[in-house]
């Protein structure tokens, strides 16, 4: 398939996990992509795979200085955008009593103002047409134990969505959120091990964790004119696990 054909995106945290399985499809589909990240190890790594229809920039989403320097790269390039996948994420658990304000910062000013300003700086290059994809997450429909910052956050997210589809009304710009449950990265399968792996999988109906490139694949039909009528939208892709 060819539905991203002659489309210019950008993928934050794009160096690894869903990021780059979503770079990958996207490439595969027509794409030229912008991935953006804060390891220029990873960011190299991804570029020699990807190929190149693939550039990379360093930087961080919560620095706005970063975020300008990735889309005067984008604008020097390509001239216009296309495709914003809103990707870049952090969590990890601190449970109720024990949550601090740096928690707190770190986990927000990555998965929401992080978002905020990758969307928000984006515009002045998009156009009608132009797709914005949030990444979310099952946590922020169902909570998770420990997790209160993260999961507030992705419910943060989802609202952005709803919000930015009134905001954007007549500009032919759509905003959907992708939201996935246990996905098998590079990090999740470091940090969970075999058995991890296999408990969090039992927790769906599919009874295993996603794929990456699945998370992908959907991403770049959100990306692409086959969403057309999709926007302040949710698609769960999370093996049914926040759906019953």
């Amino acid at each position: 398939m060819n539905r991203l054909n002659g489309k210019t995106a950008v993928i934050t945290g794009g160096a690894t996990g869903i990021g780059r399985a979503a770079a990958k499809r996207f490439i595969d589909e027509g794409a030229f992509v912008f991935i953006f990240g804060r390891r220029q190890e990873a960011l190299d790594a991804a570029v020699a795979e990807l190929g190149p229809n693939a550039r990379a920039v360093k930087g961080s989403v919560s620095d706005e200085a970063d975020l300008d320097r990735l889309y005067a790269a984008v604008k020097a390039e390509r001239g216009t955008l296309d495709i914003v996948f809103a990707n870049a994420g952090a969590g990890s658990p601190l449970p109720l009593g024990k949550i601090t304000a740096e928690h707190i910062d770190e986990t927000f000013d990555t998965n929401v103002k992080g978002t905020i300003f990758t969307v928000q700086k984006a515009l002045p290059l998009m156009g009608s047409g132009g797709s914005i994809i949030l990444t979310g997450s099952s946590a922020g429909t169902t909570g998770a134990p420990g997790f209160s910052a993260y999961s507030a956050s992705k419910a943060a997210v989802r609202n952005l969505a709803r919000t930015w589809a009134e905001d954007l009304k007549g500009t032919g710009i759509r905003v959907n959120v992708l939201s996935p449950g246990a996905t098998a990265t590079e990090l999740a399968k470091e940090a969970l091990g075999e058995e991890g792996q296999k408990a969090y999988g039992a927790m769906t109906p599919l009874q295993r964790m996603a794929d990456p490139a699945e998370i992908g694949a959907v991403a770049a039909f959100l990306a692409s004119s086959d969403s057309s009528f999709m926007t302040a939208s949710e698609v769960a892709v999370d093996g049914g696990l926040a759906q019953l």
